[in-house]
C-alpha cells in the first residue's frame, strides 16, 4: 500500500510539472522583429503579464521596421514646446498589429511608415490644451481624442533612403491644403496621398479629413480614454 501511494504521488508530481512546462512553452514572448498577424490575440510576456488586444504596448517591441520622429517629444512642433518626457511610441496591441500589416504592404513597394505621434496620455493632452486652448488645433481633454484611446497615429511614408514622400504640406500644417479633399496639387502628390490612404484603409484604418497624416483604427473611439504612462530612462 505504501509503495502504491509513493508511486501515485511521484506520478502526480511529474504530470503537474509537465503541464506547467507545456503552458510556458506555449507562451508568446514579445518579439523584437515584426510579429505574425496570425498570432494569437493573447500573449504572455517574460514577466507572465497577460497582453491582449486592448493592452498598451511599445511598437518597437513588435517590429524594427518603422522610422520615428516623435515631434511632441521635442520643440519641433506647432506648440513650440516639448510635452512628452521621452520619445516612445505606445498604442493598443490591436493598433500595432494593424499598423504592422499596413507597413508590410508599404515595404513591398519600397516604403516604410514614419511616425510623428502615437498614443497620447490624457495628462499630455491637458498640457497641449493649456498651451493652445483651441479645438481647431488641439482636442479638448474633457472630451479626449482617439490619440488618448490608443487608436490613432500621425504618420507619413519614407523611401529606401529615408526621404519623406511629398504629401503637399508638412506635418501639422493647419490649412485647406492638408485635407484629403484638396486636389490642387501636382499628380505626384495626389498619387502619394492616394496610395497612402488606400493601403492604410485596407489595414482597417480610417482617414481624418482635414489631416492627411492622421489615421484612426476602425472602432477605436469605442475604447476608453486612458492616462497610462510609460517609464522614461
Amino acid at each position: 500500500m505504501k509503495l502504491f501511494l509513493k508511486t501515485f504521488l511521484v506520478t502526480s508530481l511529474l504530470l503537474l510539472f509537465s503541464c506547467k512546462t507545456k503552458y510556458y512553452d506555449k507562451s508568446i514572448v514579445v518579439a523584437s522583429s515584426t510579429i505574425n498577424s496570425n498570432e494569437k490575440i493573447t500573449s504572455v510576456k517574460d514577466d507572465k503579464t497577460i497582453v491582449n488586444d486592448t493592452s498598451f504596448v511599445n511598437l518597437k517591441e513588435y517590429s524594427n521596421d518603422f522610422v520615428y520622429d516623435m515631434k511632441y517629444a521635442t520643440e519641433d512642433n506647432f506648440l513650440k514646446s516639448k510635452v512628452y518626457d521621452c520619445a516612445e511610441c505606445y498604442m493598443r496591441l490591436k493598433t500595432a498589429k494593424a499598423l504592422i500589416k499596413a507597413n508590410s504592404k508599404f515595404m513591398k513597394l519600397g516604403y516604410k511608415i514614419k511616425l510623428y505621434d502615437c498614443y497620447r496620455p490624457l495628462d499630455v493632452q491637458k498640457r497641449m490644451w493649456k498651451i493652445v486652448s483651441n479645438p481647431s488645433y488641439v482636442a479638448n481633454p474633457s472630451k479626449g481624442s482617439i490619440h488618448n484611446r490608443g487608436g490613432a497615429v500621425d504618420i507619413t511614408l519614407v523611401d529606401s533612403s529615408g526621404k519623406e514622400l511629398n504629401m503637399g504640406t508638412p506635418f501639422d500644417f493647419f490649412g485647406p491644403e492638408a485635407s484629403h479633399d484638396y486636389k490642387y496639387f501636382p499628380n505626384e502628390i495626389l498619387e502619394n496621398r492616394a496610395l497612402f490612404k488606400k493601403i492604410m484603409m485596407s489595414a482597417k484604418f480610417q482617414s481624418f479629413d482635414s489631416e492627411w497624416w492622421h489615421y484612426n483604427l476602425k472602432n477605436a473611439k469605442l475604447d476608453p480614454i486612458s492616462n497610462f504612462k510609460w517609464k522614461c530612462d
